[in-house]
């Protein structure tokens, strides 16, 4: 006798703000992914059903489980909405503090970038969502892009995506600033630049340092760590991990928040292996403990002048190289390399306040 199974879908919608980027998300349950991994990436980012309801929204299917880092890369001003999802049965194994954990073959890293205060009339636009895929012979990238009427991303192939492109977006700071970017889409070789070790591309921020922290998620507040755990995409974390914090939480110390600051947006280069592993600087978190991984007394392997000439200048930051280069879009000279076209004033500020707050000479 022919059996109808009928599947009941209940939609549970609930909102939680996101610590750093202010974002808003809808979670749904009772929707599936759609992912073949001989098949990905996919054309149409639709495909993947990694969202339910409107793609806009992007409200998650079920499993697919939003993320936030402690601290959160500047990227022009641009916000972020951030998921993972696995599939069914597998789960990462944690390796180190300091270490990305290890993710399954499947695994899809998800981030999209937006912004909601887009003129004239302050609206929200999506412009890229970046996947990185993880195939058997390694993580690959694929990038995203939306289209005018928010309904559809497409898959960037060819040279567009070997060159890169940029969109022209004009958009309200939250100091009510309005600003004209050309906002950059990455190649592949830019996403390679920053996305890897060694030869190798691979994540960058989800390391258990930077998901030790609280989330809201629909229903209570918990890890992101543990929520990993009880989800089965994570099989155990230790009790004790040297976390980073949100820098721009100002009751937590100083010191503290640069170091979480320049791990986010400046470590992936400045570390063994990385782009930048030539010159002095190691800026994960795990290494600033070092005030010469800093850069604090030491000459920089490019002095801007003979009146520039330390990294970190204990006292003034103006005679502090790291300072000239993040406070400057010259993009000859600019830290990071990649990323970024506009100084994110309120990372300088605080790499300022850090460099002002304390007087070591220097022999």
């Amino acid at each position: 006798m022919k059996k109808i199974y009928f599947l009941s879908i209940l939609c549970l919608f609930w909102l939680f703000s996101c610590k750093n980027d202010e974002a808003v998300v809808e979670v749904a349950q009772g929707s599936f992914v759609n992912f073949n991994i001989n098949e990905v990436p996919y054309a149409k980012l639709s495909t993947y059903a990694f969202f339910t309801g409107d793609l806009k929204n992007l409200t998650p299917s079920s499993k697919v489980l939003p993320f936030e880092p402690a601290s959160s890369l500047f990227t022009d001003y641009a916000l972020k909405k951030r998921f993972i999802w696995m599939p069914a049965g597998t789960k990462a194994t944690y390796v180190a503090g300091n270490k990305i954990l290890e993710f399954p073959v499947g695994t899809v890293l998800i981030k999209n970038f937006y912004y909601n205060t887009i003129q004239p009339g302050n609206t929200t636009k999506i412009i890229e969502t970046r996947l990185m895929i993880k195939k058997s012979s390694g993580w690959i990238f694929a990038e995203y892009l939306w289209n005018d009427a928010q309904t559809e991303a497409d898959l960037v192939t060819g040279t567009d995506f070997m060159s890169g492109s940029s969109q022209n977006i004009t958009f309200k700071k939250e100091n009510g600033d309005i600003v004209n970017i050309d906002y950059r889409i990455p190649s592949q070789s830019e996403c390679l630049t920053c996305h890897k070790l060694g030869d190798d591309p691979a994540p960058i921020g989800l390391k258990p340092q930077n998901l030790n922290n609280n989330y809201n998620y629909p229903g209570n507040i918990k890890n992101q760590l543990q929520k990993l755990v009880d989800e089965g995409y994570l099989v155990s974390y230790p009790a004790n991990i040297a976390s980073t914090v949100n820098y721009k939480d100002t009751s937590q110390p100083l010191d503290i928040r640069l170091r979480s600051y320049l791990d986010i947006n400046c470590a992936h280069c400045h570390e063994q292996e990385g782009h930048c592993n030539y010159r002095a600087l190691r800026l994960n978190f795990s290494s600033t403990t070092n005030l010469a991984n800093l850069g604090v007394c030491v000459t920089a392997d490019e002095p801007i002048d003979p009146t520039i000439q330390k990294i970190i200048r204990p006292g003034n930051h103006l005679k502090s190289v790291m300072n000239f280069r993040l406070d400057t879009e010259d993009e000859s000279v600019r830290m990071p390399l990649l990323g970024r076209t506009i100084v994110d004033d309120k990372g300088v500020l605080l790499l300022q306040q850090w460099i002002d707050s304390f007087n070591q000479p220097c022999n």
